[in-house]
């Protein structure tokens, strides 16, 4: 789907109105919500991850927080498993 759209859809012009920028990514995100590897595109960009654009339907800002919600569960999950082993073996 992407790939037939103008990439200007997707990428901000230098110096974009705040209006046209949040335009813009409504517009790109319609586009990512009718495409058939809109997850497989969004978790590409979570692994680079990428910096700049709307992928798999999520801005740059949306992936950081994605991001960070996963590292905050890995962290979680961490802990869980060391407090485990440690009733475990006491």
């Amino acid at each position: 789907m992407c790939r037939r759209d103008e990439a200007g859809l997707f990428f901000a012009p230098s110096k974009e109105p705040t209006a046209a920028r949040l335009a813009r990514e409504e517009a790109a995100k319609r586009v990512c919500a009718r495409c058939p590897v809109m997850v497989e595109c969004r978790e590409h960009a979570l692994l680079q991850p990428e910096p700049y654009g709307v992928w798999g339907g999520l801005t740059a800002a949306e992936r950081r927080v994605v991001l960070a919600r996963r590292r905050r569960r890995e962290v979680e999950l961490r802990k869980a498993a060391a407090t485990e082993r440690i009733a475990q073996a006491g």
